[in-house]
């Protein structure tokens, strides 16, 4: 997880046999709300600040937006910092957090008028069954796949350029064959480009494969 978009607890001790009873029992009666829209400007320190009057609070995490978005957002516009796009919340009872999410699904997030997010409406649903390791293996499944992804497009593009060089090698080359060619009245020779291997293309089938057969995200396997 991203420590920006993190807030909540995060200091890790190693646990009793009891205390880890303990901790696995607080944890089934956990429950977790999904914010399918975070409002510009709007950090976890805040949103856990807003949920916690509702009820008490466990984790928070929200997710920024992709990094070419950020990149065009800080280009063309004044705001440098960064945005987050999507968020869950944990609540320590699950009644609350159902409860929480049916009250406030719909409805203006409120405050003092001329506040920032007075008009704003809050978008959210309960997550039945879920709970916060099912988030955290979730985003280290999609990390390593977004990682493989760089690797074989790495290759790929690497493969590229060294055809590229060697086609560019041999044409200066061949320029320099002809011209001792024509000095002799011969004709030219031409390049013969051998047909593309299917070796080149096995990054891109692999590429399709691991996008193709990726699991589907934790929300759309709830909703």
């Amino acid at each position: 997880m991203e420590p920006e978009g993190f807030a909540g607890p995060q200091v890790v001790q190693p646990l009793t046999p009891e205390a880890l009873a303990t901790f696995n029992a607080a944890q089934a009666r956990t429950g977790v709300i999904y914010i399918s829209r975070i409002p510009p400007g709007m950090r976890p320190a805040k949103v856990r600040h807003l949920m916690s009057a509702h009820g008490e609070v466990g984790r928070v995490y929200l997710q920024q937006e992709d990094a070419k978005r950020a990149y065009l957002r800080r280009k063309f516009t004044s705001t440098k910092k960064p945005h987050f796009i999507e968020g869950w919340v944990e609540f320590k009872d699950k009644t609350v957090a159902r409860s929480v999410a049916e009250m406030l699904n719909a409805q203006p997030i409120g405050g003092k008028k001329g506040t920032r997010w007075r008009d704003d409406v809050w978008t959210m649903k309960y997550l039945p069954k879920f709970k916060w390791n099912m988030l955290t293996e979730q985003i280290a499944h999609e990390a390593a796949i977004h990682t493989a992804k760089l690797r074989v497009e790495l290759a790929q593009s690497k493969t590229e350029q060294r055809d590229y060089l060697k086609n560019v090698e041999l044409a200066r080359v061949l320029d320099k064959r002809n011209e001792k060619r024509k000095e002799k009245g011969l004709g030219p020779v031409e390049l013969k480009r051998p047909a593309e291997s299917s070796k080149e293309e096995e990054p891109r089938k692999r590429l399709k494969h691991t996008d193709d057969t990726q699991l589907d995200s934790v929300l759309g396997s709830i909703f």
